[in-house]
């Protein structure tokens, strides 16, 4: 496409010298200035050509001159640059956060039993009394409106008011050195309420091996009606609340007087103050509900064994 047919310098020095000055029109000092700035102004020629002839010079310098104009006109500055945005630090990656931590497993607190051994129960002979509590004449029975004890289905069963104490006693029996078993089943009882064997009982004087409903296991001597401990409180995870079942046995010999719970030795009392005396049973509410408790199978065994004498220690 022509659009300028001389562009070179050259040629238009040697257009101008044949043909003379470009600078005539009827209407515009210069046609190819006039026909770019002012259109609307802008008269063709007779014919309706346009004179590119006589422009050959002026029509580049009016082009290059109109984009200066345009280019003038500009902004000098086409906006804000944007700021180039900073790098983001990458996070540092932190560890899961545990909303509900699992707390530390609480250590179990296991309740001792102990493992009865021949030594611990020495000496133990022949079977003395069998009871299979078909005999009511032989044991303590009594009906009240704080307590009863009664025998039926060959089980003694006592059974006592809130806040009230009941003992029966089996007196044909006086016993020195033996070894004693019986089967509790308390089957109303709760908290420190507490049911046992009564041992070497002396009319308002015994001793008194318990076990209460909230696993605690202890000793007493009652004498004259005041109590003194011998054994404090321990736990046992073989004395049961209600319903339950548990094997007691006591071993007596001289002053020293083991409790065995289902076979297991527990603790041993020294106290010579009762050498002998009748064997019972006995129930106590230390609450404000009832404690019934059952008690059934007797045996009753001879012991024969020495206990050691101590070495005496000489004085320094």
């Amino acid at each position: 496409m022509k659009v300028f047919p001389y562009l070179s310098l050259r040629a238009v020095r040697s257009r101008r010298r044949r043909t003379g000055p470009v600078w005539r029109s009827n209407t515009c000092t210069c046609t190819w200035c006039k026909c770019l700035l002012f259109p609307q102004q802008f008269q063709f020629p007779p014919g309706g050509r346009f004179p590119w002839g006589r422009c050959a010079v002026v029509a580049p310098l009016a082009l290059l001159t109109v984009t200066l104009s345009i280019a003038a006109c500009l902004p000098l500055s086409l906006g804000t640059p944007t700021a180039t945005p900073s790098p983001t630090e990458t996070a540092t990656p932190t560890g899961t956060i545990v909303w509900f931590p699992p707390s530390a497993t609480a250590t179990q607190l296991s309740v001792a039993t102990f493992t009865g051994t021949p030594d611990m129960n020495p000496g133990i002979g022949r079977l003395t009394l069998e009871d299979d509590f078909s005999d009511k004449d032989v044991w303590d029975i009594a009906a009240s409106d704080s307590g009863s004890a009664s025998i039926h289905r060959n089980r003694l069963t006592l059974a006592v008011q809130p806040g009230y104490y009941l003992a029966s006693m089996r007196r044909e029996l006086p016993l020195t050195d033996f070894y004693a078993e019986i089967t509790a089943r308390p089957s109303l009882c709760r908290g420190e309420d507490n049911y046992g064997l009564v041992v070497r009982g002396v009319g308002s004087s015994f001793y008194r091996f318990a076990l209460a409903c909230n696993g605690m296991i202890r000793a007493d001597r009652i004498s004259g009606g005041t109590r003194q401990p011998l054994q404090e409180p321990v736990p046992s995870g073989d004395a049961p609340g209600a319903p339950g079942e548990v094997r007691m046995g006591i071993w007596a010999v001289g002053s020293e007087m083991r409790l065995f719970l289902n076979g297991r030795y527990q603790f041993t009392v020294v106290e010579p103050t009762f050498p002998s005396g009748a064997l019972g049973v006995f129930v106590r509410s230390t609450g404000e509900t009832p404690v019934t408790v059952t008690f059934s199978d007797l045996a009753v065994y001879d012991v024969d064994y020495t206990l050691p004498t101590k070495t005496p220690i000489p004085a320094p």
